[in-house]
């Protein structure tokens, strides 16, 4: 236990003095405040779609405090009118109508819940679905960036953060809100004395309150962050089992799960901590109140320069006053966790979306396939070029393959000529259209893909194959697969082509996963293919099978084949060789062994490990 505390102890120690250093780096966009009020602008701009509903809610709160006052007012009434005076004439009738007040009330609250409870949801659906379209609308190289369980993580748990805090504490702020001024309106009516030694809390509870929030809303926000790295952590390495236990690694990815998990315990210890101080500063600010309200309040009574009902009522309405106060310091800390979570989801809206620019770009239609890389540069990072200075043309109908080395540069040509990254210079055409000027989904609804790591979505084999085109028939996707070899085994699944895939695609071989994908290819009948490691995940005998079928797939189509056994690239009407993002050796594969190059060295590599 000890131990447990001088670490938390440790951790806070740490982390102040990394928020100390962090306030030092002038960046305007870390500044809290505006940050704030932007993300709580960006809110009200999704709870305006309900505006309706918002002025309804709005009434009842109205109705619900102007009737939570009424009750305590009437209260003190009935003691100096009834009870100090002894007198029974009207009192049942007053008793009647505090209870009527009281169900009134009742019912303004369940209603102003009730609707603000849909208005809640209408709100985190909209932002929900906002995001789930654009995270579909962002390029490639995004998710290249981020863990895809961090992304999961502002999906889920932060836009569920900003549901339950717009269900509890929106109505909450107003209410607050509205009772205290009522109460301060009707306090200094009844008595300004009073009224300023109750007030008397208030810079007290200012000062506390600063004190608290200055500290939780770094925590809040770190305890959100660490949270999303957790959740991003935990899908790798459930993704990944197979690795992990394959290496024997359990012992250290448990190591690295329990010192996130100790990150995320210790932001969440403090933000709790701190933020669990209110409630107590509150209660002791409350009892410091009634307790300077029945003093000097007595002492006033004794004098007769006020009655015993208005002590009464200032006594409730002290604590009416300490209450809202009270609530508005708790949903402000929850409004602080909300706020933390909203801006990481409009983080994301706010990624430019790929498509953005595009209204102005034409289609690509009647498509022959010729494509040429003019001059082409890349780079993932600014100071390491991927691909240089590439030239190269491919008629209609070839086969082009490109080999080399691991990090050679030779899947970057194919994310550079489908548009999943832009060239930093020079240009690629296809049909001697520049693809710059093409929008993104016309360009890519003329090409078809199997690539390295098969994907396979949750569903039947039917329409996992379908997702290559949606408007395909059952006749269609058949003899897709059978032209991809993979109709026999689909025909011993236990409902054929309607068996109910998982998302790992779990009950297949991985090369049958890769052979659902390349039925895909076919039935999306594209003008350009592209096969990237296409056969790397399929057996030797497997491989023999499809080369016949995509020998006849790529008939009439330009296609590009990128592959590390050589054998699958032996065919192809020119064999690009790159290395270090150059092309350094070009022609066909008989031509490229008779210049003893380095495309010699690869196949004699080849050849020699295949005859072991």
């Amino acid at each position: 236990m000890l131990n447990e505390l001088k670490r938390l102890f440790q951790y806070k120690r740490n982390s102040l003095l990394n928020m100390e250093k962090e306030e030092e780096v002038p960046i305007k966009k870390r500044t809290k405040s505006k940050n704030y009020k932007q993300t709580l602008n960006r809110i009200w701009q999704y709870l305006a779609f309900n505006k309706g509903l918002l002025f309804l809610v709005l009434f009842m709160v109205l109705l619900s405090s102007f009737l939570g006052l009424l009750g305590p007012f009437l209260v003190g009434m009935a003691i100096d009118e009834y009870i100090v005076k002894k007198s029974s004439e009207g009192f049942i009738l007053l008793l009647l109508g505090l209870a009527g007040i009281y169900v009134v009330y009742s019912l303004s609250v369940w209603f102003q819940n009730y609707w603000m409870i849909g208005i809640a949801q209408n709100t985190v659906y909209e932002m929900r679905t906002k995001l789930f379209q654009h995270l579909h609308k962002l390029p490639i190289s995004f998710f290249d960036k981020r863990q895809h369980g961090e992304l999961m993580s502002r999906m889920t748990n932060d836009i569920e953060n900003v549901s339950s805090t717009l269900n509890s504490s929106v109505i909450q702020i107003f209410s607050s809100l509205v009772t205290l001024i009522g109460t301060i309106s009707v306090m200094l009516w009844l008595s300004p004395l009073l009224t300023l030694l109750t007030l008397i809390i208030v810079p007290l509870m200012f000062y506390g309150m600063k004190w608290i929030t200055k500290r939780t809303g770094k925590l809040f926000k770190e305890q959100q962050k660490n949270l999303g790295e957790l959740n991003g952590f935990i899908e790798e390495t459930i993704s990944g089992q197979r690795i992990i236990k394959t290496f024997s690694q359990e012992k250290k990815v448990i190591a690295e799960f329990t010192e996130k998990a100790e990150r995320l315990k210790g932001a969440g210890y403090w933000a709790q901590t701190y933020s669990g101080f209110i409630p107590k500063l509150m209660n002791f600010l409350n009892n410091f109140s009634f307790t300077i309200i029945a003093g000097i309040g007595g002492i006033l009574a004794l004098k007769g320069m006020i009655s015993i009902g208005v002590i009464v009522i200032f006594a409730e309405y002290s604590r009416s006053f300490t209450r809202p106060l009270n609530d508005l310091a708790n949903q402000f800390n929850t409004l602080l966790s909300a706020i933390a979570g909203a801006e990481r989801v409009f983080e994301i809206l706010d990624e430019e979306d790929e498509f953005l620019h595009e209204t102005d770009l034409r289609e690509l239609d009647d498509v022959r396939g010729e494509v040429e890389f003019q001059d082409v540069t890349f780079s993932y990072e600014e100071e390491n070029q991927t691909v240089k200075n590439i030239n190269l043309h491919v008629s209609p109908g070839e086969t082009a393959a490109f080999v080399g080395p691991t990090g050679a540069g030779k899947t970057t040509m194919i994310n550079l000529l489908s548009r999943f990254y832009e060239v930093d210079s020079g240009c690629i055409l296809i049909d001697g259209q520049d693809i710059s000027d093409i929008r993104r989904e016309s360009l890519r609804q003329h090409m078809g893909f199997v690539l390295q790591d098969s994907f396979l979505f949750q569903g039947t084999v039917i329409e996992n194959i379908r997702y290559g085109r949606l408007s395909a028939t059952e006749e269609e996707v058949i003899t897709a697969a059978k032209l991809a070899n993979a109709h026999s085994f689909i025909m011993k699944l236990p409902h054929h082509y309607h068996t109910v895939l998982n998302q790992d695609g779990s009950g297949i071989s991985q090369g049958q996963k890769q052979l659902l994908s390349i039925a895909r290819a076919f039935l999306a009948n594209p003008t350009i293919l592209i096969l990237d490691e296409a056969t790397s995940s399929i057996d030797t005998v497997t491989e023999l099978k499809i080369q016949a079928a995509l020998k006849e797939l790529m008939k009439g189509r330009t296609s590009f084949v990128i592959a590390h056994r050589l054998n699958t690239v032996q065919n192809a009407d020119r064999i690009f060789v790159l290395d270090n993002g150059r092309i350094i050796e070009e022609g066909t594969h008989d031509f490229l062994l008779m210049q003893e190059g380095v495309y010699y060295q690869l196949h004699s590599k080849a050849v020699a490990l295949t005859n072991g």
